[in-house]
């Protein structure tokens, strides 16, 4: 097993010990079953949850890792799914997610990858396997994956470019998982390869949410876009969606900056290796940093209001820690999102389009 070395801070942005306190804040608000909240007395859900035990993984909580994906393993449905929506021992919300499924294949590769601790990870690969399997059940004849299923089991009738876009890159997380474990999985390989055929040429397959920032720079996070069509995304949008010495509006029609968002936008940026744009965003995150080490979850401008009023939120956190190792290199998982690092996956047309012999 590889020791974790410590969360380097970056110059004129975040110290070492500022890096050191925001994860102390994230592992201090874990419950005692493992389960992370969005803040004290929130609900939780799975895809924040895993995105809050990798920021513990690069910063060497890897008890608190342990117990986030053992929770995992013990509450995961019997066809491989979690619920939406937990509070604290209760489930809140039982609508079915596949987005939300099929991340814990992220986690557990970023887990092995940051630690190179193969035992745990063969251990939590039956979970990984159940969860993938039962997101390829709702993958679409366009490639696509149906969002969701409501509390009374009825699939969505569309799909979602941000939860397709994240599904791609866990697949390829999960096929790399796999291989890495000799479990290889051909066909999480070609469902990739459908999905990302469809984020690539096929946007009309996904439902109109253009005004949200995921959907601007989700398919270039996820790899589904690269080169130079992934920087002219970037690129050709900017201003829609980032407001200049604030940070990444969550929604383009309202000046209601998201930290989340912001360090997000900040690995899409280091995907294409636009280094120094990417510091520059993240740089913008500090006028969501609580004295606690925790980060505000948005701020509306311009009378600069945190909104929700006083919210700070975990997976908040570990998006700017996830950020922090990207720009920094600290991690060997640092350069999960960046394009070139995971296998590229095969460019499978349905039957019939059209860009199939381009």
């Amino acid at each position: 097993m590889r020791s974790i070395n410590v969360l380097q801070g970056v110059p004129g942005i975040i110290t070492e010990a500022q890096v050191a306190q925001s994860a102390a804040y994230l592992a201090a608000s874990q419950l005692p079953s493992g389960i992370i909240p969005w803040f004290e007395g929130g609900h939780s859900d799975p895809w924040n949850h895993v995105e809050c035990a990798m920021a513990l993984t690069i910063t060497g909580h890897l008890e608190a890792a342990h117990a986030a994906y053992d929770w995992m393993a013990r509450h995961q449905l019997g066809d491989g799914s979690w619920f939406n929506y937990y509070l604290g021992a209760r489930v809140k919300d039982t609508r079915l997610d596949t987005n939300v499924c099929a991340y814990v294949a992220a986690g557990i590769y970023h887990y092995l990858v940051a630690t190179d601790d193969v035992d745990t990870a063969a251990r939590w690969w039956p979970m990984v396997e159940r969860a993938v399997d039962f997101v390829l059940r709702f993958q679409r004849v366009d490639g696509s994956f149906a969002w969701s299923l409501d509390s009374s089991g009825r699939v969505e009738p569309y799909a979602l470019l941000t939860g397709s876009a994240s599904i791609f890159h866990s697949l390829r997380c999960a096929v790399a998982l796999a291989e890495r474990l000799d479990a290889h999985r051909p066909a999480w390989e070609l469902a990739a390869g459908r999905v990302g055929h469809a984020l690539a040429h096929h946007r009309e397959v996904f439902a109109n949410k253009d005004e949200f920032a995921m959907d601007w720079y989700y398919p270039v996070l996820a790899g589904a876009m690269v080169g130079e069509d992934a920087r002219q995304r970037l690129a050709t949008h900017w201003s829609r969606y980032v407001m200049d010495g604030c940070g990444v509006r969550c929604v383009s029609t309202n000046d209601w900056v998201t930290a989340a968002e912001t360090a997000e936008t900040v690995l899409s940026l280091d995907a294409v290796g636009w280094g120094e744009r990417a510091l520059q965003l993240l740089a913008e995150t500090n006028r969501h940093r609580h004295v606690d080490g925790s980060y505000f979850t948005g701020i509306a401008y311009p009378q600069e209001i945190v909104f929700p009023h006083a919210e700070t939120t975990s997976y908040t956190t570990a998006a700017i820690l996830l950020a922090v190792d990207a720009v920094t290199n600290s991690s060997s998982s640092a350069g999960l999102f960046r394009h070139g690092v995971l296998a590229e996956t095969l460019d499978w047309p349905e039957p019939g389009c059209t860009l199939a012999d381009l």
